[in-house]
C-alpha cells in the first residue's frame, strides 16, 4: 500500500501496533509508515502531510551524507577502528590470516594471492569479533542501569539501520559497522535499543527516557550520522 505526496512515495505497512511510526531510510530517503490495523488510509495520509517538511529534511541529510569509496584492500588504504584512522599494510605469509593494529597501521596478514572477496571476509569477521567484545559488557552495564534484560544480541551488517530491537523477543541487533565508529556511538545505539524494551515506539516517552539515561544522546546521534558510511550507505 502506498501514498503519493507530490514526488514522494510513502510505503504504508499495517501492523499489530498501538501508534503510527514514520521512518526515512538510506541511502536515498525511502519513506515508510507503520500504522495500526484500525487506522484509515485517509488519516495516515493526513499524518504524512503534517510530517512532509521533516521527511524532506531527513532525505536531504541522507543524500548529502559522505560515502566511503569502495574498499580495494591495498597498501596504505584508510580503514577505521573505533573512530581512529589506520593505514592498511598487507603482509603475505603462508599462515593463518591475522589482523594487528600497530601505531597508525592496520597490519593484515594474508596468504599469497588472497582475492578481494576473501580480504573483505577476513576484515568483516575481525570487526564482528571486536564489536562483540565491546558490546557484551556495554549491554550488561546498561541492563543494570535501566532495569531491563536482553535475551540475546546479534551482530550483522545492515544496510538501513545502525541497530534494531524486537521488544517481544527481547533481542537486539547491532550493525557491525559500529566497530569503525567512536565508542560513544556504539553506546548511543545500545542505549537506544535497550530503551525500546521499555518503550517500543519513538514517541515522547521514548525521548524522555533517552534524555534520562543519556542526556547527550542527540550529540552522539549527530556524530554518528555525520561520519562517512560504507558506499552501500545507511543511517540512523
Amino acid at each position: 500500500m502506498q501514498i503519493e505526496l507530490g514526488d514522494i512515495i510513502v510505503d504504508v505497512v499495517k501492523k499489530e501496533i498501538k501508534n503510527i511510526h514514520l521512518s526515512v531510510y538510506p541511502p536515498m530517503g525511502k519513506v515508510r509508515i507503520s500504522a495500526p490495523h484500525w487506522m484509515e488510509l485517509d488519516s495516515i495520509r493526513v499524518f504524512a502531510i503534517t510530517k512532509l517538511s521533516w521527511i524532506k529534511n531527513q532525505q536531504k541529510k541522507l543524500r548529502e551524507q559522505e560515502r566511503e569509496t569502495p574498499r580495494e584492500y591495498l597498501n596504505r588504504e584508510s580503514h577505521y577502528v573505533w573512530g581512529k584512522r589506520y593505514l592498511l599494510s598487507i603482509v603475505e605469509k603462508d599462515a593463518a590470516p591475522s589482523i594487528e593494529l600497530k601505531h597508525s597501521k592496520m597490519i593484515l596478514q594474508l596468504r599469497p594471492d588472497t582475492n578481494i572477496e576473501k580480504k573483505q571476509e577476513i576484515l568483516d569477521g575481525w570487526y564482528r569479533e571486536i564489536l562483540k567484545e565491546a558490546a557484551a559488557p556495554m549491554i550488561a552495564k546498561w541492563e543494570s542501569l535501566m532495569g531491563v534484560k536482553v535475551r540475546k544480541f546479534f551482530l550483522q551488517r545492515m544496510k538501513t539501520k545502525w541497530g534494531s530491537c524486537n521488544p517481544q523477543a527481547k533481542n537486539i541487533r547491532l550493525n557491525t559497522e559500529l566497530a569503525k565508529k567512536p565508542p560513544e556511538c556504539l553506546e548511543y545505539i545500545v542505549v537506544h535499543e535497550l530503551v525500546h524494551l521499555i518503550e517500543p515506539t519513538h514517541n515522547d516517552r521514548f525521548i524522555a527516557l533517552m534524555n534520562q539515561f543519556m542526556p547527550k544522546w542527540r550529540m552522539y546521534k549527530d556524530e554518528l550520522n555525520r561520519l562517512p558510511v560504507r558506499h552501500e550507505a545507511w543511517g540512523y
